[in-house]
């Protein structure tokens, strides 16, 4: 027994079904919930590729985006554990480049920037919990994310390498001095950088050995395989009218070829069972199905507490209008976001639960104190269309039973 109540599970599919996917303003979705490691729901509503009538089944492929970030986050964390790099380590002991990294004050990157010395060094854990200075072209709020955009910096579809991005930020002026603020921004790809670097192995490489494989994620990985085309969704954006139109083809998608730029920041595909075995790890304690540990379980306690400066809340240290940023309540750790104070969310779950989204609206969560843990799959990007991972959450915690 999962202590679930199953008609109130049952809630959540027949909501996602009315309000979301017959109204036409979700493709379809895919809920997976587990409790004391069993899967107690499975739901899917709707459909994978609205134009080829191909229904979302339980093998789907989605992109994941951000929710890579998670896995980047602990593959570093893995090299922190065997005292290869450290997270008060200066970012550019690893790359040399960045050594006189400066605040903006102002200019443009056509004119020029004018800049002021940062108050102290980037270091690794200003990544980790994105108080970095660095910022992503979509936040569409400064002049330096101008930059990023007319330098094409970290669009993962788009243009560019790793090595690109790394070079091509040691030219861009800083948001803020690092730990001044928290602002959503390429770090975790970074992050990723330093994992290659440090580790002598190709990113996607390390990924694959160190997490992926050992959990058994077979269907998890930077490019759709060949074989899986047919399992993978379309993506949609919202129109005006309040429907959705497609926004990338799954038969024609970039994700079909490995990509030139691996991004650890957003670059990987999963199904919602693949990512299930990663946030049933987290909740054993860093432990695959099979025993074998991935990572120690102190280790993933130091990762999911809050390390924003002074335990402020994003809400308070952002500098962005990103979503999950105007939760109350909510800390930062390294690669995921976490609850401190549960009441001030005005959401039900627990103080120290952890988790994260993707910009195609999907999330997952992590709630050791229930031992629950849920994955939740759909396709529409921006993520902040709708507040359906926040009703989500509240239906799943309302179905509890025990």
């Amino acid at each position: 027994m999962t202590g679930f109540s199953t008609a109130r599970l049952a809630r959540v599919d027949t909501f996602l079904d009315e309000k979301y996917v017959r109204t036409k303003r979700l493709p379809g979705t895919l809920t997976m919930i587990a409790r004391g490691g069993e899967i107690a729901h499975l739901g899917v509503t709707g459909m994978a590729d609205v134009e080829r009538g191909r229904p979302v089944a339980a093998d789907t492929i989605f992109r994941i985006y951000s929710m890579t970030k998670p896995l980047t986050s602990m593959a570093l964390m893995m090299l922190v554990e065997e005292g290869s790099i450290a997270l008060d380590d200066p970012v550019h002991r690893y790359i040399p480049a960045w050594k006189n990294l400066a605040v903006f004050e102002s200019g443009t990157d056509k004119l020029g920037y004018k800049t002021r010395p940062v108050t102290r060094p980037m270091q690794v854990v200003d990544l980790l919990r994105h108080t970095s200075g660095l910022t992503y072209g979509f936040q569409l709020r400064t002049n330096v994310d101008a930059g990023y955009r007319a330098r094409r910096i970290g669009e993962i579809e788009k243009a560019g390498t790793l090595d690109d991005m790394i070079a091509g930020l040691a030219d861009l002026p800083l948001e803020f001095s690092p730990g001044d603020a928290w602002n959503y921004s390429v770090a975790t790809d970074v992050c990723g950088w330093l994992v290659q670097v440090v580790s002598g192995e190709k990113f996607e490489d390390f990924l694959h050995r160190r997490i992926i494989a050992p959990l058994g994620m077979v269907d998890t990985g930077f490019h759709v395989r060949e074989g899986q085309g047919h399992r993978f969704a379309a993506c949609y954006q919202p129109t005006q009218a309040g429907g959705i139109e497609l926004q990338d083809d799954p038969a024609t998608s970039s994700y079909l070829a490995p990509p030139s730029f691996v991004s650890g920041g957003g670059g990987l595909v999963s199904t919602a069972s693949d990512y299930m075995k990663f946030a049933q790890m987290c909740l054993d304690g860093g432990r695959t199905a099979s025993g074998e540990r991935l990572i120690s379980r102190k280790t993933l306690d130091l990762m999911t507490a809050n390390h924003l400066p002074g335990g402020q809340s994003m809400a308070e240290m952002s500098v962005s209008m990103f979503s999950e940023a105007a939760y109350a309540g909510v800390g930062f750790g390294l690669g995921f976001a976490m609850t401190g104070d549960s009441a001030s969310t005005l959401m039900p779950g627990s103080d120290g639960d952890y988790f994260w989204g993707g910009a195609a609206s999907t999330f997952f969560w992590v709630d050791p104190a229930e031992d629950l843990a849920c994955v939740f799959m759909t396709q529409l990007i921006p993520s902040s269309t709708y507040p359906v991972r926040r009703q989500v959450r509240t239906m799943v915690y309302a179905a509890l039973d025990d």
